[in-house]
């Protein structure tokens, strides 16, 4: 169930140390908003002076209140922290918010006193947000102690930033966006990201769950909670950017940036990524919107065709399908249209809007109703009949006319939505009018900006809009026996007991051991030099021996060349039909294991064809993957070559994921190549790096 918020969200009492009378300091902030709801509880103002703030009398101290406390905010200097929270406990506070910077983002010596008091919170059986937090509020429960109004609504929001929190509330406002509750993180010592993702998941009142995090903390168990949220949550972060862990030794770690850890662990989880606030906002208003879909395919509705061009693009920027029409519907279209307008996709009025608003609205019935259709983008100029300039009327007779038109036009378009619900959101150039408001009303998202919309239908679209996460996450495995010889053939070992086949190979280390490892299966041999990571780089590696003269001739000249002090005596496998693909596990600090899989062999970095999942990946996830990678196509079979065992592969995947997940001293794991033919997958190489 999670930690018990109540005392946070809803206290009994509530007292402010630190409330002042001084505009400049925050304690003056939180006072004054915590005398918001002076019936709902008690609020008590705590100043050392004593004397007045805000015209009521102020105690000295907590315990100068004689009685109990149970939540209770603290602003005061850093050097009486401690006491305070002492004092705060003494007098039974169950929960803190602790203002009070200058602890772990101060340095080594803040974050020990930080833990300190964290510790003695813990141990009273109370909760502590922050510190170096802006305070929190509750708008369902009438708890105001931030500095900041938030509208009412649906949305629990849990920033790290006050400031960006505030951007929010200010763009969400023309979407009639409102906060059920706000939370600072601050530092997080105490109540952390997931503890608030499990409380707001629970709490009635919270439709959607949006979060600016810069420090996720445990990463992996906000994408499990966010998972289980059976809500949307939408992410905002910063440092995402490309660059790649400097002491990567692997391909998979070359390759593994921050960006593509946090997209994983959102895709897998469920959770709506975006980058900037106004992002965020669009994919709020879409989701406080009308139905959501889990097809892509998308119609996109124009009385412009450039209009519809852009829009197009737009749409499959965002990951939108915007497929031909069939016939069937195209007939349907062509029976409310007249002759110039296009039916195929994008859908274009050609002018007739001018002569007919109802137009768009017949268009837009028959587009909800084809069983071809998900979703509909309608853009360009709908709204500006009605828009306060009369339009292209330009307030001649005529203009009247046609914003009456366009706005019984979208009353029949939110009855034909009412009918056939399915995503729809319009970008108009009007989004202000009369007609716009209609739509507005009715529960329809109406943008501006083009991109708006199609980021907006997306988020109503697609794997995770039905707004209840990614679903469970796969669980971790319990930790095997560590891995103690990165060794390749220690590495080869631990996968082959997880299950991942390998051709027949003996380590060697001379001539005599060489031919006896020959003996043991026949040619062609494939001789590796060991303990070199990159081995085909270094020239350490040689193909297709056709016999035993030949696999000891390559062993003398690359022993007399790089004098490695051990080998590989492999079978050579069949490469015919084939495709080489890789397969690696690099450990992040925040999310632990995360897969990588892709295009793979010597082109591997060049190709930069991967996709990624949180580790371990189930074979169903690792298809999706694999399905989903630009050079997918050769999986299936290009100029006369056969398709290749793609569930093979993806089983294969299964369990190496697994394996590497089940070793958390192992920092990078790979196998390159997986070779995946129309018989199934074979591993022909791996390494390992080791914490």
């Amino acid at each position: 169930m999670g930690r018990d918020l109540t005392p946070l969200f809803d206290p009994a009492s509530v007292a402010v140390v630190g409330a002042s009378d001084d505009p400049a300091k925050y304690g003056h902030a939180v006072a004054s908003q915590a005398l918001r709801a002076p019936g709902r509880r008690p609020v008590h103002l705590v100043n050392r002076r004593g004397g007045t703030v805000l015209g009521r009398t102020a105690a000295t101290s907590l315990s100068a209140i004689g009685e109990p406390v149970e939540l209770v905010v603290i602003s005061v200097p850093a050097a009486g922290f401690e006491a305070a929270v002492d004092e705060a406990l003494a007098c039974g506070a169950k929960a803190i918010v602790a203002i009070t910077a200058g602890f772990a983002e101060a340095g080594p010596a803040g974050l020990a006193r930080q833990r300190t008091v964290a510790d003695r919170v813990r141990a009273a059986g109370a909760v502590l947000v922050g510190p170096n937090c802006l305070g929190i509020a509750d708008n369902t429960t009438e708890l105001y102690l931030a500095s900041d109004r938030f509208a009412p609504g649906g949305i629990a929001l849990l920033s790290q930033s006050g400031n960006l929190a505030l951007e929010l509330q200010l763009r969400g406002e023309p979407y009639g966006l409102g906060f059920s509750r706000f939370v600072s993180l601050g530092n997080q010592a105490d109540v952390t990201l997931v503890d608030l993702v499990e409380d707001c998941a629970r709490h009635r009142a919270t439709s959607a769950i949006a979060v600016y995090a810069e420090d996720f903390g445990d990463g992996r168990a906000f994408a499990a909670a966010a998972a289980a949220a059976g809500k949307p949550v939408v992410l905002l972060t910063a440092g995402r950017g490309s660059a790649s862990a400097r002491s990567a030794q692997s391909h998979t770690g070359a390759l593994t940036t921050s960006a593509d850890v946090v997209s994983a662990a959102c895709r897998d989880a469920g959770v709506e990524l975006v980058r900037t606030p106004r992002e965020m906002t669009v994919v709020l208003a879409a989701l406080a919107a009308g139905p959501r879909t889990a097809g892509r395919r998308t119609a996109v509705f124009t009385d412009g065709g450039g209009h519809g061009a852009v829009a197009a693009d737009a749409a499959e920027d965002a990951g939108l399908d915007v497929p031909e029409l069939g016939a069937r519907t195209q007939e349907r279209l062509r029976s409310v249209l007249w002759e110039q307008s296009s039916v195929g996709n994008p859908v274009d009025l050609a002018g007739m809007g001018e002569q007919r608003p109802l137009s768009y609205a017949d268009t837009v019935g028959e587009l909800l109703a084809g069983d071809e259709v998900d979703a509909v983008l309608m853009t360009g100029y709908f709204g500006g009949y009605a828009a306060s300039d009369g339009g292209l009327g330009g307030g001649a007779a005529g203009g009247s006319v046609l914003a009456e038109g366009e706005t019984r036009a979208a009353k029949e378009i939110v009855a034909h939505l009412a009918a056939v619900p399915k995503p729809l959101v319009v970008q108009s150039m009007y989004p202000r009018s009369a007609s716009c408001r209609v739509l507005a009303e009715a529960g329809v998202p109406v943008f501006s900006a083009t991109e708006d919309a199609a980021r907006a239908l997306a988020a109503m679209t697609g794997r995770a809009a039905s707004g209840r996460g990614g679903g469970p996450l796969p669980p971790l495995p319990p930790a095997a026996a560590p891995l103690r010889d990165p060794g390749y053939h220690a590495v080869r070992a631990v996968l082959a007991d997880a299950g991942v086949p390998f051709p027949a190979a003996r380590e060697v280390t001379d001539e005599a051991g060489l031919l006896a490892a020959a003996a043991e299966f026949e040619g062609p041999y494939v001789l590796k030099a060991l303990h070199l990571l990159h081995k085909s780089d270094a020239g350490g590696v040689a193909l297709r021996l056709a016999d035993r003269a030949a696999l000891l001739a390559a062993y003398r000249e690359m022993r007399a060349r790089l004098g490695a002090p051990a080998y590989s005596v492999e079978a050579m496998a069949d490469l015919t039909d084939g495709v080489e693909l890789i397969v690696g596990v690099n450990r992040d600090p925040r999310f632990g294991p995360v897969a990588m899989v892709g295009l793979g062999g010597v082109l591997t970095e060049t190709l930069r064809d991967v996709a990624f999942a949180l580790a371990p990946v189930p074979a169903g996830r690792a298809e999706e993957l694999l399905r989903g990678l630009r050079s997918a196509a050769l999986l299936d079979g290009v100029r006369g070559r056969p398709a290749v065992a793609v569930a093979a592969a993806a089983g294969v995947v299964e369990r190496i994921t697994a394996a590497a997940a089940a070793h958390p001293e192992i920092a990078e794991l790979e196998v390159n190549p997986l070779l995946v033919r129309p018989d199934g997958a074979l591993a022909l190489d791996a390494r390992a790096v080791l914490h």
